[in-house]
C-alpha cells in the first residue's frame, strides 16, 4: 500500500482531536491564514509576492496592503465573526480583501463575478453578510441594504496587530456550485485551509522559488487554495492572469517564468492548439496540476513531448475537502492514467455502496445554517462526496463518475466521465457531456452533446470514432452537435441538468 506519508518530504504527522473526532494532522503547522501571512514576510519580506497587470508587491508590501484593507473593513464596522462577501475577478484586491478579513478575525465569502442578482442576494443575504467587496460593473447586482465597496476604497488605517479566528473556526465560506437546488455554504476553517495549503507545498515541491499562474478564477476552491494560500504557506509569487486565454497565458508563463499553475485539462489542450506553442520558452514549466475533469491520454502523451521537463500531477477534491483529496505522484503518472492518485497527507478515504466518503483535517465541518444538508451529506467526520469510485491494492483512488450521472442502461453501468473521455481523444471536439435519456424498454439510453471546432463532423463519423474505444452499449445513440459552448454555472461547471432538459 502507497501512502504520500512515506515520501520523505512530507512533514510529520500525529493524531489530534479537532470538531470532536480524532484526526491526523501536521504535527508543526501556523494556526491559521494570519500566522502563514506573517511567516511569508518574516521569511521573504523583500521577495516578490504578488504580480497582477502593472503591479508588482513584496510579502512586506502585500501586508501593508492587507493591513489597509483590514481598516476599511473595521470602519465599516466589521469584527469578529463577521461574513465579507468578495464579489471580485482574478485581480491584486482578492487576495489583499481575503487575507484582510482573516486579519480581523472576520469571515470571506468568495463569490464568482458570473453569479445572478438571483443568486448574489441568496448567498448574501444566508450568510448575513455586512458588506460586499465587488467589481465596479456588478453595482446593479446588489441588494440596497446591504454596504458595498469598491477595489479602489480597500485603504484605511488598520490595526497592526491581528486579531485572528481560532484554528477550529470558520475562516471562509464557499457556497457550492448549487447544481441541486440552492448552493450550500462550506465552512472552510484555519485547520483546514493550512492543511490543504501544506498539502500542496510537501507533495508538489512549493518553495519561495515557486512562480505560480493563477489562471482559474480566484473565487473557487483551487483559486483560493491552490493558488493564494499555497502561496502564502512558501512565501512564493503569485501571479494573476485576470481571465483565461490560451495565448495571454502562454504569454504570462513565458515572460514570468511560471514555475506552477493547477488548471483544467481543457485549458491544457486549448494551450496544445496554439501554433506556436512548440517554439515557446517554458522550461522553468515544472508542475502542472490538474483537476476537475479527466485528461485524456493523448493530451498526457502530447505535453510529455512537447515539455518533457513538466511533471503532471491529478488532484481530486472538492469545496468540502478545502481543495485536494487526493493527489497523483508525478513518478505514478505513466502507470496510473485512470486514477487521480493517492490520499493527501492526513485523509481518510474509503468506499461505502460504491461512494467515496472522505475523512481529515482538510474536510469542512458542514454548512452554514444548514443542518439538513450537513447531517444528509456528513457521517462521523467524513463527507459523502456522492462520486462513485473505488480504490485498488496498492491504494490509488479512482473517480468513475458522479452517482447522479451514472447511466443504467438496461443494467449495464454507463460511467459518464469514461465515454466523456474518449470523445476528448477526437482531434475535433473542444468538449462534450453525456447524459442519459429515459428508455421505456432499457430504462436509460445514452446521449452526447458535443462542441465541435470542424463543422463536418458528423454523428455517424462520432459514434464510429467511440465504437473503438468503448463497448457498444457506452457508445451514445443521441447526439446533440453544436459551437456554441455548453451551459455552465457560476463555478464553471457544466449544467447537466438542463440539457437533459433539452
Amino acid at each position: 500500500m502507497k501512502r504520500w506519508e512515506d515520501a520523505a518530504r512530507v512533514p510529520d504527522l500525529r493524531e489530534e482531536r479537532h470538531f470532536g473526532r480524532p484526526l491526523r494532522c501536521f504535527a508543526k503547522r501556523p494556526r491559521g491564514l494570519v500566522q502563514m501571512l506573517e511567516e511569508a514576510v518574516a521569511r521573504n519580506a523583500a521577495g516578490e509576492a504578488l504580480v497582477c497587470a502593472g503591479t508588482r508587491l513584496t510579502w512586506a508590501g502585500l501586508k501593508e496592503r492587507v493591513i489597509a484593507a483590514a481598516g476599511a473593513f473595521k470602519a465599516r464596522g466589521i469584527g469578529k465573526g463577521d461574513r465579507v462577501g468578495l464579489v471580485l475577478g482574478n485581480r491584486t484586491e482578492f487576495p489583499v480583501a481575503f487575507l484582510g478579513a482573516a486579519w480581523l478575525g472576520a469571515i470571506a465569502v468568495p463569490i464568482s463575478i458570473r453569479e445572478q442578482k438571483p443568486g448574489l442576494e441568496y448567498i448574501l443575504g444566508h450568510c448575513g453578510a455586512k458588506v460586499v467587496v465587488h467589481e465596479p460593473d456588478l453595482a446593479d447586482r446588489f441588494p440596497e441594504e446591504i454596504p458595498r465597496l469598491l477595489p479602489s476604497e480597500l485603504e484605511g488605517k488598520g490595526p497592526e496587530i491581528p486579531d485572528p479566528l481560532a484554528e477550529d473556526d470558520t475562516a471562509a465560506i464557499l457556497y457550492t456550485s448549487g447544481t441541486t437546488g440552492r448552493p450550500k455554504g462550506a465552512m472552510l476553517t484555519n485547520l483546514g485551509i493550512v492543511h490543504s495549503s501544506m498539502v500542496y507545498e510537501a507533495c508538489m515541491r512549493l518553495s519561495s522559488e515557486t512562480r505560480a499562474v493563477a489562471a482559474v478564477p480566484l473565487s473557487h476552491v483551487t483559486g483560493v487554495i491552490a493558488l493564494v494560500t499555497a502561496m502564502v504557506r512558501v512565501a512564493g509569487t503569485l501571479v494573476i492572469l485576470p481571465a483565461f486565454k490560451a495565448r495571454d497565458f502562454l504569454d504570462l508563463a513565458e515572460r514570468e517564468r511560471m514555475t506552477y499553475t493547477l488548471i483544467v485539462p481543457a485549458m491544457y489542450k486549448l494551450c496544445l492548439l496554439e501554433p506556436d506553442f512548440a517554439r515557446r520558452d517554458l522550461s522553468a514549466w515544472k508542475v502542472g496540476g490538474y483537476g476537475g475533469a479527466p485528461m485524456p491520454t493523448a493530451t498526457i502523451t502530447e505535453l510529455a513531448e512537447k515539455l518533457p521537463g513538466l511533471a503532471l500531477m491529478n488532484a481530486y477534491g472538492a469545496t468540502e475537502t478545502t481543495s485536494p483529496a487526493t493527489l497523483m505522484p508525478p513518478e505514478e503518472q505513466g502507470r496510473h492514467l485512470d486514477s487521480v492518485g493517492l490520499p493527501v497527507p492526513g485523509a481518510e478515504i474509503k468506499v461505502v455502496d460504491e461512494e467515496l466518503w472522505i475523512r481529515g483535517p482538510m474536510v469542512v465541518k458542514g454548512y452554514w445554517e444548514n443542518p439538513e444538508a450537513t447531517a444528509r451529506e456528513f457521517t462521523d467526520g467524513f463527507w459523502r462526496s456522492g462520486d462513485l469510485g473505488a480504490i485498488d491494492a496498492e491504494g490509488f483512488v479512482r473517480v468513475l463518475d458522479r452517482r447522479k450521472d451514472m447511466i443504467n442502461r438496461g443494467g449495464h453501468k454507463v460511467f459518464t466521465a469514461e465515454v466523456e473521455s474518449a470523445l476528448a481523444e477526437h482531434p475535433a471536439v473542444v468538449e462534450s457531456a453525456v447524459v442519459g435519456y429515459a428508455c421505456p424498454v432499457l430504462g436509460e439510453r445514452v446521449q452526447a452533446f458535443v462542441v465541435l471546432r470542424d463543422s463536418s463532423v458528423t454523428a455517424d463519423g462520432l459514434k464510429a470514432f467511440c465504437a473503438k474505444r468503448l463497448s457498444d452499449y457506452k457508445v451514445p445513440e443521441r447526439w446533440s452537435l453544436r459551437e456554441a459552448p455548453l451551459p455552465r454555472n457560476a463555478n464553471g461547471k457544466i449544467l447537466k441538468r438542463e440539457l437533459r432538459g433539452s
